[in-house]
């Protein structure tokens, strides 16, 4: 790669979805996940001309006539930008709403975003790329230490949200939606990640939100989340949501596991994605249920401890079930 590259890279990155004087531009842009040490991590990058602590990313380009196809359009982008090859790709949603960024007035902005499983590699010799975990980005989402502190905060500044409503009917309404999608009064769902996400940001409650009538942001982003540049956070936010939903019907955490493994490591990943605690014997007993993994011959080695026994995904159970998946077992999550 020459060295003009990664800073032809950085500065596509930075108009990634997209600015233009056209009436309309595409962007491609790739929520990569990987589970490391029982941590859930998503590839992001730093770009330019972005509000002070906005500078981070996630990888992103324009579509451009050389592309034969998004897909491969945003694998180009990504190899370019992170030095990481992709394997399991979904295209995730097309955010396309008029005047949705910061840029020229009237401009179309639309972003194909795309939602990649891979194993971390560490992005060889590019400041401009690394791997975070995605609760710094939105740290209310993560229950598995109990309730966030984050919500300890959030949730007061909802209800006075909800009580500055200009008549009854707008205040019934805002307090259902934050029952809802925060479990006020209620059970928490765990896969309403996007839409948590854009009630904060309509209640002025995170950094994306400045300028708007009424916000109130607070500064402490261990309550509102380290932001990202363009709507990113929010492309962040839909990704998880999708991933949270689709390991309970389809295997694709086995994407983001090495080819063996413990139950715990498994347990342990599904846990980093889903943000909640698992219980250990029902989790161990859905997945023998279930007919997800086999036995190898090997055990672990070099630990304290009795040596556990390593397991593999038994790709079998993809033509045996229509829905194989994970379920999910939560311990009781502390109100």
């Amino acid at each position: 790669m020459g060295t003009a590259e990664p800073d032809r890279a950085a500065a596509a990155a930075a108009r990634a979805g997209t600015r233009s004087d056209s009436a309309s531009s595409v962007g491609l842009v790739a929520v990569i996940v990987a589970a490391t040490d029982g941590e859930p991590r998503a590839l992001t990058v730093q770009v330019s001309g972005q509000a002070k602590g906005r500078e981070t990313a996630l990888p992103a380009g324009p579509l451009v006539p050389e592309h034969a196809t998004l897909e491969r359009g945003l694998r180009a982008w990504v190899e370019q930008q992170t030095h990481q090859r992709l394997g399991y790709v979904e295209q995730l949603y097309t955010f396309g709403d008029r005047d949705r960024e910061d840029g020229p007035h009237g401009v179309h902005l639309l972003s194909v975003a795309y939602l990649a499983l891979v194993r971390e590699l560490r992005p060889a010799g590019l400041a401009e790329a690394a791997w975070r975990n995605w609760y710094r980005y939105l740290p209310w989402e993560d229950f598995r230490e109990g309730r966030p502190a984050a919500l300890t905060e959030i949730e007061p500044r909802l209800m006075a949200w909800v009580a500055s409503g200009s008549d009854a009917k707008l205040r019934r309404l805002r307090e259902d939606r934050v029952g809802l999608n925060f479990g006020v009064g209620g059970a928490w769902n765990e896969e309403r990640v996007l839409e948590r996400y854009e009630l904060l940001f309509e209640a002025g409650l995170i950094p994306e939100a400045k300028g708007q009538a009424g916000a109130t942001v607070p500064e402490d982003i261990a309550v509102t989340g380290q932001p990202m540049a363009h709507d990113h956070r929010r492309v962040l936010a839909t990704a998880i949501g999708r991933l949270r939903g689709k390991i309970k019907y389809r295997p694709v955490v086995f994407e983001l596991m090495p080819p063996a493994f413990t139950l715990l490591q498994l347990q342990r990943t599904v846990e980093a994605l889903s943000g909640t605690r698992l219980h250990k014997q029902n989790f161990r007993r859905l997945v023998a249920q279930q007919g997800l993994v086999e036995e190898t011959e090997a055990l672990t080695s070099g630990n304290a401890g009795r040596p556990a026994r390593l397991v593999r995904f038994r790709r079998e159970v993809l033509l045996e079930r229509p829905a194989p998946g994970v379920r999910l077992t939560p311990t009781r999550r502390p109100a």
